[in-house]
């Protein structure tokens, strides 16, 4: 899946795959996730967040299911 860097100091990278609802993050830890049947207005909202890494842990963590991909 392609990602785009973000200015964030957790996460480093966010891609999105509209046709299976998957958004997938990579952290500057270097664990990457896939998170699945998120919307794409979540996607877009991370996106816009003024921290990324305050959204993903408030809407993303723990709301979707997902899987360790790296």
């Amino acid at each position: 899946m392609h990602r785009v860097h973000v200015n964030s100091s957790n996460l480093s990278s966010v891609g999105y795959d509209a046709v299976a609802a998957a958004l997938e993050v990579a952290f500057h830890n270097g664990g990457i996730y896939q998170y699945y049947d998120v919307p794409a207005d979540i996607h877009a909202a991370l996106l816009n967040a003024a921290s990324k890494g305050s959204f993903h842990a408030r809407y993303i963590k723990g709301r979707y299911r997902y899987k360790k991909v790296g």
